[in-house]
């Protein structure tokens, strides 16, 4: 009986399928106990959305965290970790200095392995990071990237067999060295067959001496099929999960996937009363945290978009963050067009945010009046690497006149090598300029996590964790009601309600303002509300206001910018369209606007 092995991907994919990568350590180390304790010996633990997102969301240092975990679970567990290839673990890609800096931090705090993959198994893309990891004495678990294509697509030679064992002979021929070979089908949405005919090919090319390890998400239904599919083609380990973070979005759990093999040629070799227990303290453990009910769901939607798992719910919590949740079919809808014009990119991360984004603005906007210029724009003209088919000739001269920018072929890297605003030395400067410490990990947290990174070193930490209670029902009363506010010299009435996302109302008009709890709520929206008369520039999708560029009584051009709307991570410059005087400004910073609402006006 072939014993297959396992890696538990509740620390880091659970996380970030489930609750978009918001955890506190504390809360989950006592089931990171319990599962080492059950057996499991093999753990994903970081990287991906699980670094940024501590120093967005989390109050916490990435680095703490794997040092706390790898007190943990002591010397012997192997801990993974996940790199996007020149990304490393940001959504821009990066220098060859930071990419080594990221290989020897993590070794540095405690990780064994590191999965590289890049998502348009572009293998120059793998060479820096893959040689990198090698040489900081980690493991390099190289990856090629996998999904499902839509119904009318499939005849496309991209996302094939035959094309997933030409980038794996493409990485064979650059010589980059890897200790194991990775299948990551991050939507769920490869066919069984598809997985079967890969993996069999890959084995047959490898030999015996390379792990094949498959990881894939259930958001499809198919978990439990695919890897069955990969073990019976020569998988040798598969990616599993614990609940409550399993199935849905995420890996297949443990215990399904043990009873699936029962009575066949293959086991999981584990005590299953042992894992029961362990995600039961994992249950208890995940119980504060507010769990999106589409993370728990088989979606027949994703096998024509695809959508990740890790990303799925990252997207519909933004989309509720932004009152537009009713918008997400829609965007699914628009999501089949984007993908196959953009090149068939596989849709992990980035360029699965890259593909919702502009998904997204197609849905809000009209079809391709904007291309994203910092994910799909650049991907199209080749910033991020080579595609596996051409995209769409007429989306690629779009984004060529939108973004102001000649396609490419050049690797990522050398281009990255002599931007002046990348790297090592920039990042020190920003941390000296800034009267921050200078440490290496301090130079890797600002250049993965930009401007929001240096904020959090300097003691700005949002708390962005959504729990299951919101604010107490006695203090959302509290700040309601009706208020005498002083604006611009004069007493108006501002009217109050709401619970963390307040509506004021001002002289009939209705502002939405997202702030914190309690009595701040009146001052907060009163802020928002201005007197003066000119032509509204309204919000052309919805989204937070995530910066404000003027102040009432600026002389503004047609060209300026006004302020910022974030939406579905997308940074959207509101021009003002016409010149003028701004006359009122209609929202606050961290206000949550409706497409139409008004912004500011111009008189």
């Amino acid at each position: 009986m072939k014993k297959i092995k396992f890696m538990d991907c509740s620390f880091r994919d659970g996380f970030q399928s489930c609750l978009g990568a918001r955890v506190k350590t504390e809360d989950f180390l006592p089931a990171l106990d319990a599962a080492v304790k059950a057996g499991i010996n093999y753990i994903e633990i970081g990287g991906g959305a699980r670094f940024q997102s501590l120093y967005f969301y989390c109050q916490e240092d990435a680095f703490d965290m794997m040092d706390k975990c790898r007190e943990v679970v002591g010397p012997d567990v192997n801990l993974q970790t996940l790199s996007r290839g020149v990304n490393v673990v940001g959504l821009s890609s990066q220098s060859s200095d930071i990419i080594d800096l990221h290989a020897r931090m993590f070794k540095k705090h405690g990780i064994t392995t590191i999965r590289n993959f890049d998502a348009l198994n572009d293998v120059r893309n793998l060479i820096p990071s893959g040689n990198s990891i090698h040489n900081a004495g980690l493991k390099h678990q190289v990856t090629v990237t996998m999904m499902g294509l839509a119904p009318g697509l499939t005849e496309s030679y991209a996302h094939s067999p035959a094309f997933y064992i030409d980038s794996l002979k493409a990485i064979l021929d650059s010589g980059v060295p890897f200790d194991s070979l990775a299948f990551k089908d991050a939507s769920g949405t490869s066919t069984p067959q598809t997985v079967y005919e890969t993996i069999k090919m890959a084995r047959e090319l490898l030999g015996n001496d390379k792990e094949i390890q498959f990881h894939t998400h259930d958001t499809a239904g198919m978990a439990v099929s695919c890897n069955y599919a990969a073990i019976e083609a020569g998988a040798d380990v598969i990616d599993l999960a614990m609940s409550p973070l399993s199935g849905g979005t995420c890996e297949a759990d443990i215990l399904v996937m043990y009873q699936r093999l029962r009575g066949t040629e293959y086991t999981l070799d584990i005590d299953p009363e042992k894992i029961l227990a362990a995600e039961k303290v994992f249950e208890q453990c995940m119980d504060k945290y507010f769990m999106p009910p589409e993370s728990m769901q088989v979606s027949p939607k994703i096998v024509f978009s695809p959508m990740p798992g890790g990303a799925l719910t990252a997207n519909t919590q933004m989309m509720r963050d932004n009152n537009c949740l009713d918008k997400y079919d829609a965007c699914i809808e628009a999501m089949r067009d984007v993908v196959a014009k953009g090149g068939f990119g596989t849709s992990v991360t980035p360029v699965s945010q890259f593909y919702f984004q502009q998904a997204f603005s197609n849905a809000m906007r009209g079809d391709w009046k904007v291309i994203d210029k910092n994910g799909y724009g650049k991907m199209v003209l080749g910033y991020f690497g080579k595609t596996p088919v051409a995209p769409d000739p007429e989306i690629v001269k779009l984004a060529s006149e939108q973004l102001g920018l000649e396609p490419t072929t050049e690797a990522v890297v050398e281009r990255n090598d002599r931007d002046p605003k990348l790297g090592v030395a920039y990042n020190t400067k920003l941390l000296e300029e800034a009267g921050l410490p200078v440490t290496e990990e301090n130079i890797f947290i600002v250049a993965a996590c930009g401007e929001k990174g240096l904020n959090f070193l300097k003691g700005d930490r949002p708390n962005g964790i959504r729990y299951k209670e919101a604010a107490s029902p006695a203090k959302a009363a509290a700040a309601n009601g009706v208020y005498t506010a002083t604006i611009d010299g004069k007493a108006v009435t501002v009217e109050v309600s709401g619970n963390g996302d307040y509506t004021a109302k001002v002289g009939g008009k209705s502002f939405t303002v997202k702030v914190g709890e309690g009595a701040a709520a009146p001052a907060a929206a009163a802020q928002t509300a201005g007197n003066g008369e000119g032509k509204p520039v309204a919000a052309p999708l919805p989204g937070t206001v995530m910066k404000i560029n003027v102040a009432v009584g600026d002389q503004v051009e047609a060209d300026t910018t006004l302020l910022i709307l974030e939406a579905v991570k997308m940074e959207n410059e509101i021009k003002a369209g016409f010149a003028g005087t701004v006359k009122e400004i209609s929202v606050a910073q961290g206000g949550v606007v409706a497409a139409g609402d008004t912004l500011v006006v111009i008189g």
